[in-house]
């Protein structure tokens, strides 16, 4: 008689016997796909500031940057808005001897932010193949590279980085992570993030309300030969993520 009841049953039914914490079902009668939006037709400068409203930038004691990312946007809203950002956030770190970034709470992003990320704490030469993901729907794999030319300076491979976690960090933030951490690029300092996906989607069971969540693309690190999902990117000082 209760649906939300039976749901979490299923969900549970599931996770035992396929090991996987993402698949999920739910119960959603006012469930309405959500459709991407298009680049919305606004000005950079208020693109801008709906960006600087999730990110938070100081330089700390020491000369250290500290960066906290809640979204990671996508390679076509960095074109339209990058020199504004360079302007805002990127320009002040720059000078810096050190960097902190903080994804302790990044939980949604755009896979084609995680080459432009990367790129800012790699050499522009030679190209590194950083992360390929294979997505089930298309079966075709992508195959993500650093990128040799970016807006403004890039940070360099000489300076220390660090990335905060914690076990609500998901997704796109969990890729960025592991794939500095395995280039040995960065140090991770917090929890063992969540294991999340790159992609999911979720699927309308028969003529019902019920909903199950899969996730249908795969990340696979060219220099570990594994993903980051499911079990997290571990952290290598390991501290809870308030502290």
């Amino acid at each position: 008689p209760d649906p939300g009841t039976l749901a979490s049953v299923l969900t549970e039914g599931v996770k035992n016997t396929i090991g996987d914490s993402r698949v999920k079902v739910t119960y959603e009668p006012e469930y309405v796909p959500a459709v991407p939006p298009a680049m919305p037709d606004i000005p950079p400068e208020q693109l801008a500031g709906m960006i600087k409203a999730t990110v938070k930038v100081e330089v700390l004691d020491s000369n250290i940057a500290y960066l906290k990312i809640q979204h990671i946007i996508g390679e076509e809203m960095a074109q339209k808005v990058g020199p504004l950002l360079l302007e805002y956030i990127w320009d002040k770190v720059l000078p810096t001897s050190a960097m902190i970034l903080d994804f302790r709470s990044a939980v949604s992003g755009e896979l084609s932010g995680i080459p432009y990320i990367v790129s800012y704490y790699t050499d522009s030469e030679p190209l590194i193949h950083i992360d390929s993901v294979y997505d089930r729907p298309s079966d075709i794999t992508t195959e993500l590279w650093s990128m040799p030319t970016l807006l403004g300076k890039r940070y360099g491979t000489s300076k220390p980085l660090m990335i905060l976690t914690s076990k609500n960090t998901l997704g796109v933030a969990e890729d960025v992570a592991y794939c500095l951490k395995n280039l040995k690029r960065a140090t991770i300092v917090g929890e063992n993030t969540a294991g999340g996906t790159v992609k999911i989607d979720k699927i309308k069971v028969g003529d019902t309300d019920f909903y199950v969540s899969v996730p249908v693309a795969k990340s696979i690190n060219p220099i570990t030969g594994k993903s980051w999902e499911i079990d997290g990117v571990a952290p290598h000082v390991e501290v809870p993520a308030e502290d």
